[in-house]
């Protein structure tokens, strides 16, 4: 049964915090400290924070994609997940499409919705050092929201029949569809340019400018630390891991640790994903739990990506 009044709180926490941490990020610009090196450090700091709270309205769109934001309500569920997501300019439809794709299809064979994988003919070593440097610059160094960013607008405005035939997560596409997302998408926009034309461009850079690439960073660091290398294979539920409760992080990221629960049953809402926890199957759990913490699962993606050679199969 769906608490409306937990998300109803959720809401509010998520805007009433992104707007603190906004306020805060301009009196720490305007703030006259002699040591500079300090005001640098806890800026540091802070801009990560607002990178990590920028994946927390990716994760309240996460939900709204799944329509457990307010289930009794379509409407009113698309309406808020799309206010939420106004500040990282990505319509609730297309985030529906393809995040709906990635539950269906996830790692179901090296071509399809997997990330960490390029499939090659012969692979030389130039083609290897090639890859390695693409995963790397999409992990480590904002790739994949870039590319993500591209793929929203690439599939924005060319025809819905082409759409379909580039991803098959656009399958049943239509042009309403489509003029609904740059609708959404148009908004986002606009909300960026009344930041800036309201306020100036140094409030806009650091309440939105400058916290949206800490997120590309962020979400690009930890979009796949649950898939990375795990199985694949027909079964895609199980084709992920979880990692252990942090108090902090797991508030931040409303529960996301338990992502192999969510995988088995996504309906579940996000608060009640620590009690209904459900382990793999064993021999999906033996694979895909080589980590149960979540540092660790970010950075052993340093090990690469998986590289297959087409001519052996």
């Amino acid at each position: 049964m769906m608490n409306s009044s937990k998300n109803i709180k959720l809401v509010f926490e998520t805007i009433l915090i992104f707007i603190g941490i906004s306020m805060f990020s301009v009196y720490v610009h305007k703030l006259q400290i002699e040591n500079i090196y300090l005001k640098w450090f806890i800026y540091t700091i802070l801009l990560l924070f607002q990178g990590l709270w920028f994946y927390r309205f990716y994760i309240v769109g996460h939900e709204s994609s799944h329509r457990k934001l307010f289930a009794s309500n379509d409407t009113i569920n698309d309406i808020v997940g799309s206010i939420i997501l106004l500040p990282l300019m990505t319509p609730i439809n297309v985030y529906r499409k393809i995040h709906m794709f990635h539950h269906g299809f996830n790692r179901k064979d090296n071509h399809t919705s997997v990330l960490d994988t390029f499939t090659t003919k012969k692979p030389s070593l130039l083609k290897t050092i090639y890859f390695y440097i693409l995963w790397y610059l999409s992990v480590f160094f904002g790739g994949l929201f870039f590319h993500s960013l591209v793929s929203v607008i690439l599939f924005l405005f060319i025809p819905p029949k082409w759409a379909r035939k580039i991803s098959p997560a656009f399958d049943g596409w239509t042009i309403k569809d489509q003029l609904k997302a740059i609708l959404l998408f148009s908004l986002g926009i606009g909300f960026h340019f009344l930041i800036f034309y309201q306020f100036g461009k140094d409030i806009y850079l650091w309440t939105l400018g400058y916290p949206l690439l800490s997120f590309a960073w962020v979400l690009s660091l930890f979009v796949y630390i649950f898939h990375y290398k795990t199985t694949v294979g027909n079964k895609v539920r199980y084709n992920v891991r979880s990692v252990k409760h942090l108090p902090f992080f797991s508030w931040l990221l409303m529960n996301f640790n338990e992502h192999a629960t969510h995988h088995q049953y996504p309906n579940i809402p996000w608060y009640e994903l620590p009690i209904k926890r459900t382990e793999l199957p064993k021999e999906f759990s033996e694979i895909n739990q080589n980590t149960w913490c979540l540092f660790t699962a970010i950075f052993q993606q340093i090990k690469g990506p998986r590289i297959i050679d087409e001519t052996k199969n």
